[in-house]
């Protein structure tokens, strides 16, 4: 069966560990993968489960990295890769390459298949598509996140990761580019043009700059109020209910 899912965020921090911290506090986020295979690419990371989709952080650990020149491109805003796991990744890298977004980087490791498009044919983020062999059902194997994923502690506070917002000044245009690339259709029922995926919202928003970014995440928690203070308590700005971390605004916002 065919199918396409926002499965995965992947953020850039400076530096690592006081993320990791912060969210656990805020959020009450546990690590459930680090992957010592990115240290050959000057990189580390770490892994949350929140529900059964997933946001990443990396930091580079020597220069030259390609996350330390996103965050001297980006100014430290916005995300860096949306990763939507799927039936037939290399059948969609074809028809992106039909549309002139190209692959840039295939990995492939035991039953896991990821294929990259270019981020500057993507526009406002990467995007990749992957595939684990035996993944189809939510609970089941997901490589990026380890072997142990579904055994690891689980938040009390963060529920679901229900979307992302992509900011831009032209939000018809990039959303018709990533209908196109992902093969979706495009929803203007709230007047944001916004696709689906898998149960998750990718909204486009005018931006009040000239850069294209993935600006949000949006999740549903357990105690919005204390979440947000929380926040504040680790010197997190909190405006108009978010505050800003790795790059993006946290959005929490009340539900399962």
């Amino acid at each position: 069966m065919s199918y396409l899912r926002l499965r995965q965020v992947c953020l850039v921090a400076s530096e690592l560990e006081t993320a990791v911290a912060d969210l656990r506090h805020i959020l009450d986020l546990h690590v459930c993968h680090r992957d010592p295979n990115l240290a050959r690419y000057g990189l580390e990371n770490v892994i949350f489960a929140i529900g059964d989709r997933f946001v990443e952080i990396v930091a580079p650990i020597r220069e030259g990295t390609t996350a330390e020149r996103f965050l001297q491109r980006s100014g430290g805003k916005g995300g860096y890769m949306a990763i939507f796991d799927c039936d037939d990744p290399v059948g969609r890298a074809e028809h992106c390459a039909d549309l002139g977004v190209v692959e840039v980087n295939r990995v492939r490791v035991e039953s896991y298949l990821g294929v990259q498009l270019h981020p500057r044919d993507c526009r406002a983020a990467m995007i990749e598509f992957n595939h684990t062999e035996g993944g189809e059902p939510l609970d089941g194997p997901y490589w990026p996140a380890g072997e142990d994923w579904r055994e690891s502690p689980t938040s009390t506070v963060a529920r679901t990761l229900t979307g992302v917002d992509l900011e831009t000044p032209v939000p018809e245009d990039l959303a018709g580019h990533w209908a196109r690339i992902l093969e979706l259709p495009l929803d203007h029922s709230d007047d944001t043009p916004t696709l689906e995926s898998g149960g998750a919202a990718l909204r486009f928003l005018h931006g009040d700059g000239e850069r294209e970014c993935l600006s949000a995440l949006h999740l549903n928690v357990k105690g919005v109020d204390d979440v947000l203070a929380r926040a504040g308590e680790r010197g997190y700005t909190v405006r108009d209910g978010r505050f800003r971390l790795a790059g993006v605004d946290w959005c929490p916002k009340a539900g399962r």
